[in-house]
């Protein structure tokens, strides 16, 4: 199922739900219906909340809480379909409420708030930052920018200012690594999570960021290839949640294994490729990866060591991780990438409890297996064209 050249450079972001057999009409009306399911008024399946007149927030079902994590997947969702008033309400409430203004943290996010706004943690998580910076463009690209905090494209500059330079100052410390360009898990550690790596984001901060900052997104991104290369492992594919900058597993806090964070990374190589195909063990990682699960039913899905031995815990989010695996598919070829995407289509959106993660994935593969995970660009507001 994996293509040459990336839809960066064609313009053409492939619809595999088609590839596979359903129909347009099919595949526009599931993608309509999961957003209806995540953003609407469905108390068994809905993530999203307005909050008064002109604000809304993903929860966090299972903590209960509002995360950076979810606020700039939401964010992304709503510009990738369009929904300009949803993306504004999430965008105000994050930058009213997580927006740390004072202290190390000053330009982060706290990553962690309650539903009333209140910070739970004033320490930010990287993934939040990154999401949001691209979104942030993506909105600037398609929608313009209007006064602050909608100055859209300013706002995602100054944040992948902050991102990278700060410390400079003798205060806080930066997100990513200035030497070896790598994404940390947080600013105050020298370690990683592999599932962070956003090569794909990296390209398009290069073309995007302050002029200055453009040189270290280009190398963030082909550090960032290089590591997923080292800290996914040669045979299963797998990727711990934490790893030390030389790609092995951190199990310093017990994050080691392949678990929860860990099935975003098939997902980030399978958009990475469809995006920019700049990296051929791309395809290989992918066919690794699906080729582990392939045997393995979802009702058993597990934590794993990166070698592939189970551990007699079982997932907590057994429907992203195959979403996750689904979304692969835009990179593999191998003899499971068409059962990946056939799974995730047979299976229902999650409801209970632990419904929020699961089913941010869940979106996410649906809109990339759609073709509809594009990059927008400032030309007149429009998916990249070539």
């Amino acid at each position: 199922m994996n293509n040459h050249q990336g839809a960066y450079y064609t313009g053409t972001y492939r619809n595999v739900f088609q590839v596979c057999g359903y129909s347009e009409a099919d595949i526009d009306a599931r993608v309509a219906d999961t957003w209806e399911k995540l953003f609407g008024h469905s108390e068994e399946t809905r993530i999203y909340y307005e909050a008064g007149d002109d604000m809304g927030y993903l929860l966090d079902t299972g903590n209960l809480d509002v995360r950076t994590e979810g606020m700039s997947y939401g964010m992304m969702m709503a510009v990738q379909l369009g929904r300009k008033d949803v993306f504004d309400r999430i965008w105000k409430w994050t930058h009213a409420y997580m927006l740390m203004n004072e202290g190390d943290n000053a330009g982060y996010f706290a990553w962690s708030c309650n539903t009333d706004g209140t910070k739970r943690s004033n320490g930010p998580a990287p993934d939040g930052e990154e999401y949001f910076a691209l979104a942030l463009f993506f909105a600037s690209h398609r929608w313009g920018d209007g006064p602050a905090p909608f100055d859209y494209g300013r706002q995602a500059r100054e944040l992948l200012r902050v991102c990278i330079h700060k410390g400079e100052d003798g205060v806080g410390q930066p997100m990513w690594n200035p030497d070896n360009k790598l994404i940390k898990f947080i600013p105050n550690c020298e370690y990683s999570d592999p599932s962070y790596h956003l090569p794909h984001f990296y390209e398009l901060f290069a073309l995007w960021a302050y002029p200055e900052d453009r040189e270290f997104w280009r190398e963030a991104a082909v550090a960032s290839r290089a590591y997923l290369r080292i800290s996914c492992h040669p045979v299963t594919g797998l990727a711990p949640e934490y790893a030390h900058y030389d790609g092995t597993p951190n199990d310093e806090r017990g994050y080691g294994k392949f678990f929860s964070d860990s099935y975003r990374v098939a997902a980030n190589i399978g958009l990475d490729y469809e995006w920019f195909a700049a990296d051929e063990w791309q395809p290989k990682a992918a066919d690794r990866i699906q080729a582990f699960f392939a045997d393995i039913p979802v009702s058993d899905y597990r934590r794993y060591t990166i070698e592939g031995e189970p551990f007699e815990e079982k997932s907590l989010h057994p429907v992203g991780l195959l979403a996750t695996n689904a979304m692969a598919s835009l990179a593999a070829g191998g003899p499971n990438a068409e059962a990946c995407v056939r799974l995730l289509w047979d299976t229902p959106v999650r409801t209970g409890d632990r419904r929020y993660y699961d089913n941010c994935l869940y979106l996410f593969a649906m809109l990339a297996l759609s073709g509809r995970f594009r990059i927008w660009t400032p030309t007149s507001g429009s998916p990249k064209r070539p």
